[in-house]
């Protein structure tokens, strides 16, 4: 039986209607105010985007109203410590950039001033290379290189601090060389330089698999901080080709079927192992944007468009609520309890609607949305 052509476009702007109605007219309703952090971060940042992409002021001002929660009239961050030396705070500091080019507010500077600091007395490995969290001793994440490095890049690109962006791509680069798999040539979650983990190879410091969304959260680290590169940088041609040679590596273990992919990569039909939402995702969301900016060989157009596709064919519904998404792996991480072990990554919860999925399907839609025009 034929299956029914579906529309790869129009999806973003039902994302982010989906996204308003369930927050309300004052915009707080059903929206994780807690404190200053990633997940919230990265919906305001597609917010954002929505905004300026579809032209829809009302997603733009979803963005500010939520940020100037946060943002003091000096520049302090409400509910932020820089001492924590934690890379997932840094994330949410993506929209001061909006911010500050639209109102030329020295709040959203100083705030950005501050992050930077961050990340510039970070603990570090002993080659460099950040810590992902001060609890978290001699380890890095892919997580980090997400929540982090396009953070300053945009930031060294913003404020003529060329030093940064080096430490950027030193940053990108370590990290890759450290987890990559060279007979697969995908990346493993964690490394832990120390080798004292217990998820940790005591030999290599490595863990154990390649889990999605750990692979998902770097792709969109490297075309993202690829777009702040200057053309002439020294680094800029190796990244782009390390980006290359990992999208390919990921349309190795891609499901020929759905076109989407698993939580474990590599474990394909082993039992328990599921098409999860987020990694596919993001995935996509790097791909498109890759191809748009040509950073990707046009041969992997194809990979792209069944991924997205799988998605909204597999992992979307739709009704009078809005737009729903499900198959979303609730969280993931390394230590004593979470042992990075096949068995692990499958019994995380799997739920639906997560705006850890939501603020993914909305940045990936804009973007294949753009590069599809």
């Amino acid at each position: 039986m034929e299956q029914q052509q579906v529309h790869l476009t129009g999806w973003a702007g039902k994302v982010a209607e989906t996204i308003m109605s369930q927050c309300g007219p004052d915009g707080f309703h059903h929206y994780p105010m807690e404190r200053w952090a990633y997940v919230p971060g990265m919906l305001l940042m597609a917010m954002a985007r929505a905004g300026i992409q579809l032209n829809e002021k009302r997603y733009y001002h979803f963005m500010q109203l939520h940020m100037d929660h946060y943002i003091a009239e000096d520049g302090t961050i409400r509910s932020y410590t820089l001492e924590e030396y934690n890379l997932d705070q840094i994330n949410q500091g993506k929209n001061l950039f909006f911010q500050y080019e639209n109102t030329g507010e020295q709040r959203y500077s100083k705030a950005a001033d501050t992050l930077a600091a961050q990340l510039i007395s970070q603990p570090r490995t002993s080659e460099g290379g950040f810590w992902h969290k001060k609890v978290y001793p001699f380890q890095m994440w892919l997580d980090g290189l997400y929540m982090a490095s396009p953070f300053l890049a945009e930031y060294a690109k913003v404020f003529d601090r060329p030093e940064l962006m080096n430490e950027v791509a030193h940053q990108l680069l370590l990290v890759e060389r450290k987890t990559r798999d060279k007979r697969t040539g995908l990346l493993y979650h964690g490394w832990d330089e120390s080798g004292e983990q217990e998820w940790a190879d005591s030999h290599t410091g490595l863990s154990s698999h390649f889990w999605s969304r750990a692979m998902g959260w770097y792709a969109m680290a490297l075309v993202d901080c690829l777009e702040h590169f200057p053309i002439d940088h020294p680094k800029r041609g190796t990244i782009i080709g390390i980006f290359q040679r990992m999208c390919l590596a990921l349309v190795d273990v891609q499901d020929k079927d759905s076109g989407l992919w698993y939580q474990v990569l590599d474990q394909g039909k082993r039992k328990g192992n599921y098409l999860e939402a987020t990694g596919s995702i993001m995935f996509v969301y790097a791909m498109a944007k890759g191809l748009r900016l040509r950073y990707l060989e046009s041969g992997l157009r194809g990979a792209m468009l069944k991924g997205y596709e799988g998605i909204i064919r597999h992992l979307v519904t739709e009704d009078s609520q809005g737009i729903h998404l499900h198959q979303i792996c609730h969280g993931a991480g390394l230590s004593k309890d979470r042992n990075g072990s096949f068995d692990y990554y499958i019994s995380e919860a799997v739920v639906s609607d997560h705006y850890m999925g939501i603020g993914p399907l909305l940045l990936a839609s804009l973007e294949v949305e753009r590069y599809l025009e």
